[in-house]
């Protein structure tokens, strides 16, 4: 039986060699094909779960908030969980055991997605949405241009600090991510 802290080697490749990295000298231009691969699976999982949480909320509710919160709830989880998958197999490889794989993705999601959460939960989507409304009459097209305005800011900050983590060397392993690396 294998445990959390057996080491990856049994389970994943190595990173490769440190000359064989690339350098910030370098650095690896990203187009539209690679953020679509990255960010579509975990947007089509979070819409899916959203309509899903929204709707078995109508089953013990009619109260609008109550619904609202439960979609937003499954969007959350939906999203995130997709993402947490995506960056643990990123980050596998780099790691020494699972359990040092686990800390790398639960960091590289606050360090990738974190102020970009904070930034949308808080400002961006709810004037988004509230501008979509009051400039287009129709209120479904008014949410629905909120919404894309909301993921444009999004995915913009969450994309940047994606870059950021890539050039200091946080995703390929040849940088710590937190201090229980330091140690080890």
């Amino acid at each position: 039986m294998t445990t959390i802290d057996q080491p990856l080697a049994t389970v994943a490749t190595r990173p490769e060699p440190a000359d064989r990295l690339q350098t910030d000298a370098a650095p690896r231009r990203r187009g539209i094909v690679f953020w679509i691969v990255r960010y579509l699976p975990a947007e089509v999982a979070g819409t899916a779960a959203m309509v899903v949480g929204g709707l078995l909320a109508t089953l013990w509710t009619d109260a609008p908030t109550l619904i609202a919160v439960a979609a937003l709830v499954g969007e959350i989880i939906g999203f995130y969980a997709v993402l947490a998958v995506t960056i643990y197999i990123e980050q596998a490889p780099v790691s020494a055991t699972r359990r040092r794989a686990v800390g790398r993705t639960a960091a590289l999601l606050v360090a990738e997605f974190g102020a970009a959460e904070l930034l949308d939960t808080f400002v961006v989507r709810p004037a988004a949405l509230v501008l979509g409304v009051w400039l287009i009459p129709d209120p479904l097209l008014g949410m629905l241009a909120g919404k894309v305005a909301a993921d444009i800011v999004f995915y913009a900050v969450a994309a940047g600090a994606f870059t950021v983590t890539a050039k200091t060397g946080l995703r390929d392993g040849r940088r710590p991510v937190g201090p229980q690396e330091v140690a080890t």
